[in-house]
């Protein structure tokens, strides 16, 4: 049940049609530009992909430290539901259903080259955004204590975690605010092609969070309230630094609240249909985060740990995609070009194929290897390395799928068709909660101690059929054909497969304990597990005849 939050998940948003991607260079004014020669969708996903990578580096960091400083108790279950709560919200007030919605609406009135119209859009739209989620936060805050009991309603009623959680809401809550606000900057300044700087900035939410935990951990009755103060910190930080990027494109916002502004009512319009279709993980991680209540106060923390883990692949490759695709889809659309529509469509599922599958397979085969690197220490045993390792497992199965979803998704957006992935989305939220009872309860009154695994495959198989849905709906509507060499492909990925099981594999049967290694031959071995893999995954597509050039479009 991957949580895709804004700083392990950056800003989904488009892009425009300027050439000139660097975020810190001043950029012309909203108008048209002259012709020039567009960067392809490849060279775009890598930027955001290597900055989304650094910010997993910082992300990683943070991790590390939380799992040392405050393992896998209490406190920590509770910072996870205090911070699962508000990140829901922001999927629909920030870079989730907000962005989904507003990047079409804003590409479309930077095409007419109309800056007068184009500046009167992001001052409504601002304007209202801003009132909302400031409303939304007050009254999160004041119910804090009622949440966390809704959210905690399976747990004993005496449960420490209850009172720990409201009081880290109040302090989260606020969040929403500074982070909607960024995702609004971020999604002006990819629809301008500035990739770099959105999927940037979350380095300071990772870096917020870890100098809160060694300044104030120490200094708070609760540590692991530390951590809430980074959130909020952390939020505060990215619009400081993204709101001046903007304005450097000749943007600058002005607050204005008026529901009855055309284009803050298409926005609005085209938003409510998704705020399931584009936060069905977020649905699915509430829902686990309830049915976690039930078991052991450490399940919060271990779905929590191994939600971190599934974050580099969806985040480095999946929002990358999705990211880069949509505004590419939407000018297709927009032009009537749909061969160039479906060619986009079929790019972006080809490679999510090539980079996703292997991604799940590599992780379903390190998972404990991974946890016991980057987490086990000082409170973080050896036991929650191996709870943490089973949920990854589990979950590892829907990373290609939740892939497909970011890449599956645009394709309705783009068109402006935020109502079908709605009905997927309810398909799904409906699903994952049968199949959560279905999967725990038995393992609950057992008394099996891995009881949360089911809650993660609950998770995995939602996804699955949430992508298979949006499928069906895609081609029923006759919007993509598939462009030739599919076979080709798809063998070429089964075969490479074949040869990166087999490769880390045998590292890890040479290895055997991971967890009882010293801390260095841990990430040595594991270093030579990934190497060996990838690299055996590589050399066999390059045999196979797969070239550079097959990737681009």
């Amino acid at each position: 049940m991957p949580d895709k939050t804004v700083q392990e998940t950056p800003v989904q948003a488009g892009a425009g049609a300027l050439p000139d991607a660097n975020p810190a260079s001043p950029g012309p004014g909203p108008g048209p530009r002259p012709p020039g020669r567009e960067r392809g969708m490849l060279r775009s996903t890598a930027v955001f992909s290597v900055m989304t990578f650094i910010s997993r580096i910082a992300g990683y960091v943070r991790d590390a430290v939380t799992a040392s400083l405050f393992g896998a108790g209490p406190g920590m279950s509770a910072f996870v539901v205090a911070y699962r709560i508000p990140n829901y919200l922001r999927r629909i007030f920030a870079e989730g259903s907000f962005s989904s919605a507003f990047v079409p609406v804003l590409s479309e009135m930077k095409e007419k080259g109309d800056d007068e119209a184009l500046q009167d859009l992001l001052n409504h739209v601002a304007g209202a955004l801003f009132a909302v989620v400031l409303v939304v936060s007050a009254l999160g805050v004041l119910a804090a204590p009622w949440i966390a009991r809704l959210f905690l309603a399976l747990a004993p009623a005496d449960a420490e975690t209850i009172p720990l959680t409201a009081e880290m809401l109040r302090i989260t809550f606020p969040y929403l605010v500074f982070i909607s606000m960024t995702a609004l900057a971020g999604g002006v300044l990819n629809t301008f092609r500035h990739f770099g700087l959105p999927a940037l900035t979350p380095v300071l939410h990772n870096l917020a969070m870890i100098a809160a935990m060694w300044l104030l951990a120490d200094r708070l009755a609760v540590p692991e309230a530390s951590m809430a103060w980074g959130v909020l910190a952390a939020g505060v930080l990215q619009v400081l630094v993204l709101w001046p990027a903007m304005g450097r494109l000749g943007l600058r916002p002005r607050l204005r609240f008026d529901v009855r502004h055309a284009g803050v009512r298409k926005v609005a319009r085209l938003m409510l249909p998704t705020v399931f279709s584009s936060s069905v993980a977020q649905v699915n991680v509430l829902v686990g985060t309830m049915f976690a209540a039930l078991l052991v106060p450490a399940a919060q923390s271990w779905l929590y740990y191994s939600d971190r883990l599934t974050e580099l692949p969806l985040g480095l490759f999946g929002v990358a995609i999705g990211t880069v695709i949509l505004p590419q889809l939407s000018r297709h659309h927009a032009s009537g070009d749909e061969a160039g529509y479906s060619k986009s469509l079929d790019w972006g599922l080809r490679i999510v194929l090539l980079i996703g599958v292997p991604a799940a397979v590599g992780l379903a085969l390190l998972a404990e290897p991974l946890t016991a690197s980057l987490f086990q220490r000082r409170a973080f045993t050896a036991e929650d390395s191996r709870m943490v390792g089973v949920a990854l497992t589990a979950m590892s199965v829907g990373i290609p799928t939740f892939m497909l979803s970011k890449v599956l998704l645009p394709a309705f957006y783009a068109r402006q068709d935020t109502r079908t992935p709605m009905r997927a989305a309810i398909i799904t939220v409906v699903a994952n909660v049968v199949l959560t009872v279905a999967l725990v309860t038995p393992l609950w009154m057992m008394g099996v101690a891995e009881a949360h695994v089911g809650i993660a495959a609950a998770s995995a198989l939602a996804g699955i059929l949430n992508a298979v849905l949006l499928w069906r709906y895609l081609r029923r509507q006759g919007l993509y054909r598939a462009q030739p060499g599919w076979g080709r492909w798809l063998l070429r990925i089964g075969v490479a497969l074949v040869a990166m099981t087999a490769a880390v594999l045998a590292i890890r049967a040479h290895v055997g304990a991971w967890g009882v290694l010293p801390m260095a031959a841990r990430w040595l071995w594991l270093l030579a597990a990934v190497a060996a893999g990838g690299g055996a995954y590589a050399a066999t597509l390059l045999l196979m005849g797969l070239r550079p050039r097959h990737l681009r479009h």
